[in-house]
This record gives structure tokens, C-alpha cells and sequence, in this order.
């Protein structure tokens, strides 16, 4: 039995999966902010370059990868897949667990997959400059290298907190040429009010997407990049599950459980999508799906299912998705990728039809799997990667328990280099696991745009 599964350039996919049309219902329009009307793709014009939005609201299955973007996508694809079999003998599982290693881009995550296509697209229309939100940085140094390969300016909206926590994600950043601030900063109308309000503000991702809207609106020269949850992102990481099917194959197995980080959704419906299309047409009928976040930022697991603004000054079109609120403000977990208040709607759906299994997962449970992670495989991994690799391990104990062989996937979204500090802090047991209390959630919610019952 092979260890890796390396495909070779001339197996790199050359379109990506576009899950909606096989979705088991339609989902609920965008709307735009102004109007609350259905969202028409000519409202995005001033935001996106018109390729992107054309991608946002395709029904096609099946949509042509650029030969360029194919081009560039040969720097690091296709990515390895690898079998975790020392981790299968210390957890002394009769479980074969396989993990597909998005770790080993420019940027060392997942993030270029749908960065390259966006600045691509950017350039083509003459576009001189992009802005951005990131978390804990990995969209924002993904960006940046993207920008970097089309001579874009990049501009980055870097949560504060992580900002603080991860000082050389900005070093990568900077290296690519970006700039890059701490959100929320005065530099913006949306920034400053969150700043007169808390001074201290630790920032979230729905800030820092505000104020990079908020900027991208007020240029003519200038296009927004958005990293997770809308379709076309979802859409272009759909590379990672096309290759891993065909890896999966090359080792004579398929899975039974399928699993993956969740904050917007991206890398887990990235791998996750071309799986759920075996499912969804009934050729795999039995394959199950596991989406695992933080339990500080518990959005599918704890929030709601209705109507609410990607972002927290209400720029963006309102999505049906699971929120917390489009005001809510998760602890300083390092995971900062996957502090996010809303996620992927078609994702949601998934969860509300009983096809995706949504799991919470405290921090210091998390960092204990990456370090387990890290002294049978030597990986050391990002902390949202660990999120996946904790269910991972539990999916493997219980068909330990069972006594049964299961077959388990999971996705490492980007590698743990820049999260050392965060790793120190756990093995010098200072470590916590922040809480979110349900009076919290509740507050955070009465700020939707439209009551939660509308559809």
C-alpha cells in the first residue's frame, strides 16, 4: 500500500465542481443591502471584477479552469495526499485515516486556490488594486502572492487580534508586496465607529471585511477580494476534492466520512464538494460528512439559520446562512481563520438537511491533537487545521470502540509555521478555552436585517 499519492500535472483538473445545481433544494436568494430586493448580479459590478460575479451566479456544474490559472496552480498542484499510518498505530485504530495537505502552496494554506483565480480575473479587466479582510492571515498572504503575479497593489484588512498574535504573516505579506493594517483602524468610516465605541476592539473578521469594502467602494481603480463563503470561492476550491478523489482511488479506497475545518466554509467544501456530489446522485449514498469549528465561534453548531450581513457595518449582501450575528465578536481564540460570525449557505443548507454533520471543538482539545498530530506524522499544522484532525481522531477511536475498519478523510487547509507561539502557549499550559455565553449569542442577534423567518 502506497504512504502518498502524488498526482502528476497532467491529472491537475482542468474545471471546477459547482455543487448548486445539485443541491436537494434552491437556496434562498442574496439580497442587496440597499433594497433588500434579490440580489442582480449588475449590484456587484462596483465590487467584484464581472468574472467573479459571473461565477457567483452560474447554475453550470461544471466551469473551465483557465489555462493560466492552470499554469500557475502547477507551482504546488496538485497537492499530496497521504495516509496517517503512524497516527492509526498510537491511536491503535483499525481505521485507515488519509489527509489531503493543502500546506505545501506559496502561502501555506488552501487560500491561493481561489486567490490566483480572483486577482487573475482583477488584472484582466485593468484593475490596479485589491482590498481584503484576513483572520489570522493565510487569505491575506494568498492574496498578496496572487497580487504579487499580476502587479496588483493589495491592500489587507488584518484582524487585530491575529494581527498581534501572528507578527510574520505580515512579514509574508509585506514580502509580496501588500500593505497591511489591524482592524478595525481610522482609516475607515466602518473602522472608526467600532473604534469609538471599544477602543481595545480585538477586531473580527466581519470588521475587517467592512472596512475593505469600505475602501474598495471609494476607488474607482480598486476591486474587492472575498476569501470564504460566497459560491465562485467555493466554486475554485473545489480543485482539492477533484484531486483527492482521483488520490483516493489510486489507493484502492474511498471514504467513509469525509471531514474538514469550518469557518466560512471554503476549504471544507473545497474538499468535501466533489464527495457530496457521489452522495447527492446516489453512488455513494453512505458516505458521511463532518464539519468541525470552534466552540468560541460555535456558528453552525449554536447560531441561527436566517438572513444576516457577511460583514458588521451591513455593506455586503445579506446571505441565508447559520450566524451569530453579524455584530458578534468571538474570543481571542488562534484559530483566527475560523473566527467568523456566518457561514457558506450552501454549506448550511448541507447542515439543515441532515448531510453534513456540524461539530464544535474546544481549543485546548484542538491543540492536543496537533501535537499528537505532530509526534506520529511530524506535521506541525495550523490550529483551524486541527480542528478537522481532532474529529479525525475521534471518528478513528469510535471505529476503534466499534470494532470496525472506516475509511476517514480529512483536510489539512495550511501548515502550523506561523503558529508557534500559540503552540508555546499550549505546551506551557496557559492555554484557555474561551467561553460564549447563550445571553452573547442572543444579543448579537437581535441586530439581523430581516426577521430570521424569512426565506
Amino acid at each position: 500500500m502506497f504512504k502518498r499519492a502524488l498526482l502528476p500535472e497532467s491529472e491537475l483538473p482542468d474545471r471546477w465542481y459547482n455543487i448548486i445545481p445539485d443541491l436537494p433544494a434552491a437556496m434562498p436568494d442574496p439580497l442587496n443591502p440597499l433594497t433588500m430586493e434579490p440580489l442582480q448580479p449588475e449590484d456587484l459590478t462596483s465590487l467584484l471584477p464581472q468574472k467573479v460575479i459571473e461565477h457567483e451566479f452560474t447554475k453550470e456544474r461544471w466551469v473551465e479552469i483557465p489555462d493560466r490559472v492552470r499554469d500557475i496552480y502547477k507551482i504546488w498542484r496538485p497537492s499530496p495526499l497521504c495516509r496517517a499510518e503512524r497516527l492509526e498505530r498510537a491511536l491503535d485504530t483499525p481505521a485507515h485515516i488519509y489527509f489531503k495537505f493543502e500546506g505545501v502552496s506559496p502561502s501555506g494554506s488552501h487560500k491561493p486556490n481561489t486567490a490566483v483565480v480572483q486577482a487573475y480575473y482583477a488584472a484582466e479587466e485593468g484593475v490596479r488594486r485589491l482590498t481584503t479582510e484576513t483572520g489570522a492571515g493565510q487569505w491575506g498572504s494568498a492574496l498578496s502572492f496572487a497580487g504579487a503575479l499580476f502587479g496588483l497593489e493589495v491592500n489587507v484588512y488584518m484582524v487585530r487580534a491575529s494581527f498581534e498574535q501572528k507578527p510574520y504573516r505580515k512579514s509574508l505579506m509585506r514580502s509580496w508586496g501588500a500593505e497591511v493594517f489591524a482592524s478595525p483602524t481610522d482609516r475607515t468610516q466602518a473602522g472608526r465607529e467600532i473604534l469609538e465605541r471599544d477602543p481595545e476592539s480585538p477586531g473580527s473578521i466581519g470588521i475587517a471585511i467592512s472596512e475593505a469594502v469600505e475602501d474598495a467602494l471609494s476607488r474607482d481603480d480598486t476591486k474587492f477580494a472575498l476569501g470564504s463563503i460566497m459560491n465562485n470561492v467555493l466554486l475554485h476550491q473545489s480543485v482539492i476534492g477533484l484531486e483527492a478523489k482521483k488520490q483516493m482511488e489510486m489507493m484502492g479506497e474511498y471514504p467513509d466520512v469525509v471531514i474538514g475545518c469550518v469557518g466560512g466554509g471554503s476549504n471544507y467544501a473545497g474538499l468535501a464538494y466533489p464527495f457530496m456530489y457521489d452522495r447527492l446522485t446516489g453512488e455513494r449514498p453512505k458516505t458521511r460528512f463532518v464539519a468541525a469549528e470552534p466552540a468560541a465561534c460555535p456558528t453552525l453548531t449554536r447560531g441561527i439559520l436566517a438572513y444576516d450581513y457577511p460583514d458588521t457595518a451591513g455593506l455586503t449582501p445579506p446571505l441565508y446562512m447559520h450566524t451569530l450575528g453579524h455584530n458578534f465578536i468571538p474570543g481571542k481564540i488562534h484559530a483566527g481563520g475560523l473566527r467568523y460570525h456566518g457561514d457558506a449557505p450552501s454549506l448550511c443548507m448541507l447542515v439543515e438537511q441532515g448531510l453534513v454533520e456540524a461539530r464544535a471543538m474546544e481549543q485546548t482539545d484542538v491543540f492536543a491533537a496537533a501535537i499528537r498530530f505532530a509526534r506520529s506524522e511530524g506535521f506541525v499544522i495550523a490550529p483551524e487545521s486541527s480542528h478537522g484532525l481532532n474529529a479525525a481522531i475521534i471518528e478513528a477511536l469510535a471505529a476503534r470502540e466499534a470494532g470496525e475498519e472506516r475509511v476517514i478523510l480529512f483536510n489539512i487547509s495550511g501548515h502550523g509555521n506561523f503558529d508557534l507561539a500559540a503552540f508555546e502557549s499550549f505546551l506551557a499550559g496557559t492555554l484557555e478555552n474561551p467561553d460564549v455565553s447563550d445571553e452573547q449569542i442572543a444579543a448579537s442577534l437581535r441586530g439581523l436585517p430581516v426577521p430570521a423567518d424569512v426565506a
